[in-house]
């Protein structure tokens, strides 16, 4: 199944037929094996930015794996997934939220509302900054980075702020994400002169335009235009109840590629979370980190809603800054100059570009050798494991032991749609 076979249905913001030149790169195969490309140049010493050191790989992976086994003694490990930063402090307000909603007897309509929250939570789910707090009053916590912003997340989708049905609040439409107030966000996130939020105006542009793009996406997300809609759609497209991974990305990445703002278009299609790089003979490799952070996140209420999901590891790792700061803290990968740790970086560095994708196949490397330490196959222990319990605690547990704060070894700026 694959929707770079056919020409899109009527109703997409931006059609993306079959033979165009952009179809090639919304996929997570092409992040893949455009990032190979780059490892191999690495690895043959032409990198004037970084170089690759295979030693360090037995270490970095018996970290990880003792990362794995303290967070999950049974190796009951579950997805790599919004849904874990909702659980924040061992509280599952999701399931709160649902039971109160009385969705526990629907299970296609939970799986939408479901839907409905994730969507916008992933996309406001950039780095927060090092001072920026969230006070869960009802749980009496009070939490950072992505924790707080899930939680946070959530607290906006349970008021009805992303809501115009006064009688169904538990929806994210497209009215309300195109009318929402930049108080109303910076409320919902309690962000002040005391508690300053990065990237706060990137994040509710990226809401409305999430709104303004599902409008014109009723192929997916019907009329009026709903988020939780794209349950529906997937179901329609799903062979015997099934439907892969890469399915679900390249129509997340054709429905709402058009929502990231300022990024490379294509012969009028935008190419997301993609950026210029000479390794490539186009110069183009793509990452698609949030989309690829939404896909794994849809896999438990789409399976919930009897969907068998296939061919998960056709996904990729994340290429941020957890992942890719455990990659250079163990030095995997090294810089060849020293002043690289003291720049301030633009997301479309040449340098900041090839560390990620350095940090893409680095990833498959350590989870073949995550596996090994803890005696585990591919099939039972998929990379979306491996990422959950996994290599993005261990790059928080290891940052966390070297700087005070628990900050990234680089510096980077976001402006809250990349990182």
């Amino acid at each position: 199944m694959s929707v770079l076979t056919d020409r899109p249905a009527p109703g997409w913001h931006t059609p993306v037929p079959a033979g165009h030149p952009a179809a090639s790169l919304l996929s997570a195969r092409a992040v893949r094996s455009r990032c190979s490309i780059v490892m191999a140049q690495v690895e043959g010493g032409r990198s004037p930015f970084f170089t690759w050191h295979p030693e360090h790989l037995p270490l970095c992976a018996e970290y990880v794996a003792q990362t794995i086994r303290l967070n999950y003694p049974d190796l009951d490990v579950p997805y790599h997934a919004r849904w874990r930063h909702f659980e924040a402090g061992g509280v599952d307000r999701w399931g709160a939220l649902k039971a109160r909603a009385g969705l526990d007897g629907d299970p296609i309509e939970a799986a939408r509302v479901a839907v409905d929250l994730v969507i916008p939570s992933v996309l406001l789910d950039a780095g927060a900054g090092p001072d920026w707090r969230y006070l869960d009053i009802p749980n009496s916590q009070r939490l950072p980075r992505s924790e707080g912003l899930g939680v946070a997340s959530l607290a906006l989708f349970a008021s009805g702020a992303l809501s115009s049905d006064a009688g169904g609040p538990l929806r994210c439409d497209a009215a309300a994400l195109i009318a929402l107030a930049p108080e109303t966000l910076a409320d919902a996130f309690q962000v002040g002169p005391a508690n300053p939020l990065v990237g706060l105006d990137g994040r509710l542009a990226l809401l409305q335009r999430l709104g303004e793009v599902m409008a014109a996406t009723p192929a997916v997300f019907g009329t009026p235009a709903r988020a939780g809609r794209l349950v529906d759609y997937l179901r329609a497209h799903a062979a015997g109840g099934r439907v892969t991974a890469s399915f679900i990305l390249e129509t997340l990445l054709r429905a709402l590629g058009p929502v990231w703002p300022g990024r490379l278009r294509l012969k009028g299609v935008p190419l997301g979370d993609c950026w210029g790089h000479p390794g490539p003979e186009d110069g183009l490799l793509p990452f698609h980190k949030l989309t690829q952070w939404l896909t794994y996140s849809l896999l438990e209420p789409l399976e919930a809603a009897g969907l068998i999901i296939t061919g998960l590891d056709e996904l990729t790792g994340l290429p941020e800054y957890r992942n890719g700061g455990l990659l250079l803290d163990f030095g995997l990968i090294q810089p060849r100059d020293e002043r690289f740790w003291h720049h301030t970086w633009t997301m479309d560095a040449p340098a900041i570009v090839e560390w990620r994708a350095l940090t893409v196949i680095g990833l498959d490397r350590l989870a073949d050798a995550v596996r090994g330490e803890l005696g585990l196959s591919r099939e039972a222990f998929p990379l979306a494991r491996v990422l959950e319990g996994g290599t993005w605690s261990a790059g928080r547990r290891i940052a966390a032991q070297r700087r005070q704060g628990g900050g990234p070894p680089l510096r980077l700026i976001s402006d809250g749609t990349v990182f």
